[in-house]
């Protein structure tokens, strides 16, 4: 009789972990950016229908990359789950830590149960405050670690080096506009240093606008108010944009890669 292949535990976990980066990484990148009205998503997307970034509730945004399959039922279960919280107690009992912490536990039981691959999705949940000081913004890597994220960043596919790129240019109070040009700057840096374009209708772009009156602040931004943030120089052009029709901004889920 043959002996049993023996794998520590501590190798296997580490397998596992590489498997979920490998696949996180085919994916395409995207950034989340503080800037003074709230906070904006901003990813490389070709897809109309399938989006990456979508509504939770009304002051809470969620955005992912990697597999669309696996994160689009992490987006549908935090739906249900906030709708359910706010139904049986208060709106204000759905926060984005909230929603963190559940989406953590079932990555969490999903990377260490031997019994089904990890999941090859990272995500981001994001909180619009009353003021730029109540924001929060949480990432979830693939393995159910929370970690609270300050003014910029960045996951999938190229995510170090974007994160590099915004953490020495990204800053307190920039406008819509500005935090917009800067993602996009660093969505189209290459490893080697190079520059690429990249056209505007490839890109998804949605904010969570503490400036909006109604309760839900969430929107997506597109068609000619994205091109005209794109070439704005000012507040007075974004302001101008701002006139366009909105989005209704009603959940919708992600895309893939």
């Amino acid at each position: 009789m043959s002996t049993p292949f023996y794998v520590s535990p501590q190798q296997a976990m580490a397998d596992r972990a590489e498997y979920a980066r490998k696949g996180i990484a085919r994916g395409r990148s995207l950034v989340v950016l503080q800037y003074a009205d709230g906070i904006v998503f901003v990813g490389e997307n070709p897809s109309r229908a399938l989006h990456k970034f979508s509504e939770i509730y009304d002051r809470i945004g969620f955005a992912a990359a990697g597999k669309y399959n696996e994160y689009e039922n992490l987006r549908i279960g935090g739906v249900r789950y906030a709708d359910l919280r706010g139904y049986t107690y208060d709106r204000d009992d759905v926060t984005a830590r909230g929603l963190a912490n559940v989406y953590a536990q079932t990555l969490g039981t999903i990377f260490s149960s031997a019994a089904e691959k990890p999941y090859e999705v990272e995500l981001v949940v994001a909180e619009v405050g009353e003021t730029p000081e109540g924001d929060q913004i949480y990432r979830l890597p693939h393995d159910g670690s929370i970690v609270d994220e300050h003014g910029s960043v960045a996951v999938g596919g190229n995510a170090e080096l974007i994160s590099t790129y915004l953490d020495q240019r990204h800053e307190d109070g920039m406008t819509l506009a500005a935090a917009l040009k800067l993602a996009v700057q660093a969505l189209s840096r290459e490893s080697n240093g190079s520059q690429r374009e990249i056209p505007d209708d490839r890109l998804e772009v949605a904010v969570l606008d503490r400036t909006r009156p109604q309760s839900r602040k969430f929107k997506r931004i597109v068609g000619r108010q994205l091109a005209r943030l794109l070439e704005a120089d000012g507040a007075a052009t974004e302001a101008e944009s701002a006139e366009e029709p909105e989005d209704s901004g009603k959940p919708s889920g992600g895309s893939e890669e």
